[in-house]
């Protein structure tokens, strides 16, 4: 595909801090956010509410052909998801959300049907898009690519907090654990898997503050645009 909108995708594995980053990136930019890790978990998520069988290929392909979704930047990095007109942000950022969502995003007929949605927002003055295919299958074209990584324990401890601050519970030990199974079926799926874009830039944000990130960032992009 060739894109007219200028576009900055940012890659990786789950706790990366791909989100926030994203965000802030937009926020310092005035461009449009696509949070498509939340679609996936949106899909999921209205599967399990309407008692829908994570193995009813069908159904979840439809489900998620007709999601209708609004995201909402505000203060402070949050993001508020709308699902059919009710804020879903708290529901879907569980843990079973999540490991549901890894699940229907290996499935390729949730994938096709979600693609033309993610490209949908690529619209003036540009879009930054974080999740895991970006670079590699949704916007190949994109002007800057950025592929977003940290140690498991690190990305643990990030998922910890955040969902102390959301008022969930969860252990660490528990949550290594399910963020190198997730790794690993990410990687290792059929349909897109994880993996960096041959022109992908690779940052490790362990050591990294998020302001140290996103100033990378911009950097990387000015970069772009005063060569282009």
């Amino acid at each position: 595909m060739t894109l007219e909108t200028l576009v900055i995708t940012i890659d990786g594995p789950a706790g990366s801090g791909k989100g926030t980053i994203a965000q802030q990136v937009a926020s310092e930019l005035g461009w449009h956010i696509l949070d498509s890790g939340s679609l996936y978990r949106l899909t999921a998520y209205s599967a399990l509410k309407n008692a829908c069988s994570l193995e009813n290929i069908p159904e979840l392909e439809k489900i998620a052909r007709n999601l209708q979704v609004e995201f909402l930047p505000e203060s402070g990095g949050v993001m508020r998801i709308i699902l059919a007109g009710v804020d879903v942000s708290h529901e879907i950022r569980s843990e079973s959300a999540g490991e549901a969502a890894s699940k229907v995003a290996s499935i390729s007929e949730v994938r096709e049907a979600l693609l033309k949605r993610q490209r949908d927002f690529a619209r003036e003055p540009g879009l930054v898009c974080d999740g895991r295919d970006m670079g590699t299958v949704v916007f190949p074209d994109a002007i800057l690519k950025i592929y977003l990584t940290a140690s498991a324990e690190v990305r643990a401890q990030r998922r910890l907090k955040q969902l102390k601050d959301h008022g969930l519970n969860a252990n660490l030990a528990a949550l290594i654990k399910e963020i190198q199974d997730r790794d690993h079926r990410d990687k290792t799926r059929v349909h897109a898997p994880l993996h960096p874009a041959s022109d992908a830039i690779e940052i490790d944000s362990s050591e990294l503050t998020i302001a140290e990130v996103v100033s990378r960032i911009r950097g990387l992009y000015e970069s772009k645009v005063s060569i282009s």
